[in-house]
């Protein structure tokens, strides 16, 4: 396997288990720790310097920064702070934010790829230590230039869902993170829209993750995380695969999320999340790998985060 590996720290992890988590995800032996920025829960620029402080070798990504509730000039100095004092160990994704917390900040703009394609390209240009300077419809920034820029300026990936924001993404990023959950009809779908023409641009897959002895525990785990996916905003994932109509009905004739997920066939949450025993587990990871993704980052699903975080790190060593 090729593919970086990691895993996403919980939003809602308690604050005393914070640091242990990052530790031990390094001490596991996990390429990257990521950590979210769900509104209204903990900043990702905050979260991703105590990662950082706390731990030695592991790459911290920040998955994801909406673009509409930060000044690009602003961001890119935060971001190149964190690039300068830990060289070589930050990712960063620059997003659309979910429209209905972007709405609530009156952050919401008109044309979000457009948004987007401007931010990102202003950012990276500063970050790379260039005087920038750019007047479009939503990002103007005139003569922005970091005092002192990152040795080595850290990737941008976008995080983006629907075919026009993934085409923009290849355009402009250098690399694109794909909410979960991600299939390998996906990830082949994404890439498709995506068209880069350079062979360097990374995809980072996420997924709902369960590793358990029994099979079945580990799909009752995933099922909670898996709760969300037949809303609207989800469908892009969804398409590709041979049952997605069928999963539209069944999230209309249930009567809440719970019930739904509860629904769910076995046969699609074996598709849908990175779940079941360790072998299974491994061989799902190969699946996805194969398909096209750079990095495979998990959201571990479990009664206990640490124990969950344990499991994975041993079901990915080398089974030989």
């Amino acid at each position: 396997m090729t593919a970086a590996l990691g895993v996403v720290l919980p939003p809602d992890l308690p604050r005393e288990l914070f640091g242990e988590f990052a530790r031990r995800a390094e001490e596991v032996g996990l390429d990257e720790l990521w950590v979210f920025e769900d509104c209204f829960l903990r900043g990702g620029i905050a979260q991703a310097a105590v990662v950082l402080a706390s731990t030695a070798r592991i790459r911290v990504g920040v998955g994801i920064l909406p673009a509409g509730a930060r000044q690009v000039a602003f961001a890119a100095m935060e971001i190149a702070t964190l690039a300068e004092l830990y060289p070589s160990r930050l990712l960063v994704g620059i997003g659309h934010g979910m429209p209905a917390w972007m709405r609530q900040l009156g952050a919401w703009p008109a044309s979000p790829v457009t948004l987007l394609e401007e931010y990102i390209a202003a950012l990276r240009s500063i970050l790379a230590g260039r005087r920038t300077s750019t007047d479009g419809r939503y990002v103007q920034v005139r003569d922005v230039e970091l005092g002192q820029p990152p040795e080595h300026a850290p990737p941008v990936f976008a995080g983006v869902r629907g075919p026009k924001s993934l085409a923009a993404s290849g355009r402009v990023a250098d690399g694109t993170i794909l909410a979960e959950p991600v299939t390998p009809e996906y990830l082949r779908a994404a890439r498709a829209h995506i068209a880069d023409t350079t062979g360097f641009h990374q995809l980072v897959a996420y997924n709902v993750g369960a590793v358990h002895d029994s099979q079945s525990v580990a799909r009752d785990r995933a099922r909670i995380g898996l709760q969300w996916i037949g809303e609207p905003d989800w469908a892009p994932h969804l398409a590709p695969l041979p049952f997605a109509a069928e999963l539209a009905e069944l999230r209309t004739q249930a009567g809440d999320r719970e019930e739904f997920a509860r629904r769910l066939p076995d046969e699609w949450v074996d598709q849908l999340a990175v779940a079941g025993t360790p072998a299974q587990v491994r061989a799902r990871l190969a699946e996805l790998d194969e398909a096209g993704a750079h990095h495979l980052v998990l959201n571990l699903a479990g009664p206990d985060p640490l124990d969950a975080l344990d499991a994975f790190g041993q079901a990915v060593k080398d089974p030989d």
